[in-house]
């Protein structure tokens, strides 16, 4: 998605070789404008699937998935990372590592938001390692809910998580894929993606 590489090439930050800094319109500030236009991209290349719900993870999948479904027509539910007083009885839960943050969480959904009769898009702000789109999964498949794909805002390419959950059969739709973060230097991958 052109719009969302030239955001990426003007205010993204390239940390390291493997960190990416997005906080200016994705991970801390977030463009409404460009939230829309990947809400808009999602829908489109899954229109055709049927989707009942949205899944995805607190706190930067929100944004992606709150426009995707208002574009889709459907209601997005997003696992918590922490417990919460108003997050009792059943749940659906998953362990998840974080590749930026270092840490390993516990994400949970109530049993009331997911159920067998759901067909589930999976959204997600990264792909890196693939854990936390990993834990979605489970959730999804221990709810009994079909899945339909996952669509990913930007894919680490040169990091396993893309071919990981590839293999697993679940189609990956990323709106921008880098293959480096060489030198301090964003490259994309240009093409179809394919691994």
């Amino acid at each position: 998605m052109k719009e969302l590489e030239d955001k990426i090439l003007a205010e993204g930050i390239a940390l390291s070789e493997s960190v990416l800094k997005v906080d200016s319109f994705l991970n801390h500030q977030l463009d409404p404008e460009l939230m829309q236009a990947i809400g808009r991209e999602f829908a489109r290349r899954f229109q055709e699937e049927d989707i009942t719900k949205i899944l995805t993870i607190e706190s930067s999948g929100i944004a992606p998935a709150v426009m995707t479904g208002l574009y889709l027509g459907v209601p997005v539910v997003f696992a918590r990372k922490r417990k919460s007083l108003t997050l009792n009885g059943s749940l659906f839960t998953a362990e998840v590592a974080s590749f930026t943050k270092n840490e390993r969480n516990e994400i949970a959904v109530s049993k009331d938001f997911l159920k067998p009769s759901d067909t589930v898009l999976l959204i997600d702000d990264f792909l890196a390692e693939g854990q936390a789109l990993l834990g979605l999964l489970h959730l999804a498949e221990q709810s009994g809910a079909a899945v339909a794909g996952a669509g990913i805002v930007i894919e680490k390419g040169f990091q396993d998580g893309g071919k990981r959950v590839r293999k697993l059969g679940l189609r990956v739709e990323s709106l921008a894929v880098v293959s480096s973060l060489a030198g301090g230097t964003v490259q994309f991958r240009k093409g179809e993606f394919v691994q």
